[in-house]
């Protein structure tokens, strides 16, 4: 009987190692990618373009701040939200900033490249740690700060849809928030030697950040894409210039 009991007991163990395994395998790979792009890596470096290169030593922006925050844990601990060091220190300059100016917004960010760039799916660009996404700050219709709502349902935010005057059910783009956040992020991409290259945002939304008080500074300032091959309502992508040599 004591027999049969420890061969049991052995025999449980080892069914319960094996189906560990999955787990134990998906948390050690989601530790080494959180463990990438500490501060005392090599310096970033990147080759190639947004289309087609790749990413060394890539950094990433920390999950939450002090107003901004990742678009999903799940991405961020996957390594979807990676990018060149500058840019990462242009994106944090540019929250600060706005921060200073409007401490009460909120914003929300979203893929970057992997930690090696390449292809990120379904993405044509993020190659080569110079292209970050940003969701479109919102408020509710009575005008309060809101986020972008993510969940798997939504594709993690990337298929939330807006009108042609920027409202989503009881959402609303708030332009001037974007608007700012684009001014600052202009400011802060030349403090580190870069530039904003290119923002494609939904062309039947442009007017609507441009008539604003902060847009107006864009016109002229950023160049923005006509026409997209996706319409990027829910989000603005921003490539910027100067990180690769």
């Amino acid at each position: 009987m004591i027999l049969f009991r420890t061969t049991l007991s052995r025999t449980g163990r080892l069914r319960l190692s094996l189906l560990s395994l999955p787990a134990i395998a998906l948390a050690g790979y989601c530790g080494w990618i959180t463990w990438l792009g500490r501060e005392f890596a090599p310096p970033s470096r990147c080759q190639g373009t947004a289309v087609n290169g790749y990413l060394t030593h890539g950094r990433r922006l920390p999950y939450s701040g002090e107003n901004f925050r990742a678009y999903s844990l799940l991405g961020y601990l996957s390594g979807r939200t990676f990018m060149h060091g500058a840019v990462r220190d242009a994106v944090l300059s540019s929250y600060a900033r706005v921060a200073t100016r409007r401490p009460e917004l909120r914003f929300v960010y979203g893929e970057g490249s992997w930690p090696w760039g390449g292809l990120l799916w379904p993405h044509r660009t993020h190659a080569n740690g110079t292209s970050v996404d940003f969701f479109v700050p919102l408020r509710t219709r009575d005008g309060d700060v809101a986020e972008m709502p993510v969940s798997v349902f939504n594709k993690l935010g990337y298929s939330v849809g807006f009108d042609n005057a920027g409202r989503a059910g009881d959402l609303q783009i708030d332009f001037e928030a974007m608007a700012l956040h684009l001014v600052e992020l202009d400011h802060a991409a030349r403090e580190y030697g870069l530039k904003v290259r290119r923002v494609i945002f939904d062309s039947h939304l442009q007017p609507h950040l441009f008539a604003t008080r902060e847009g107006a500074k864009l016109s002229g300032r950023l160049s923005f894409l006509g026409k997209a091959w996706v319409r990027h309502d829910q989000h603005y992508h921003v490539d910027f210039g100067g990180a690769c040599g």
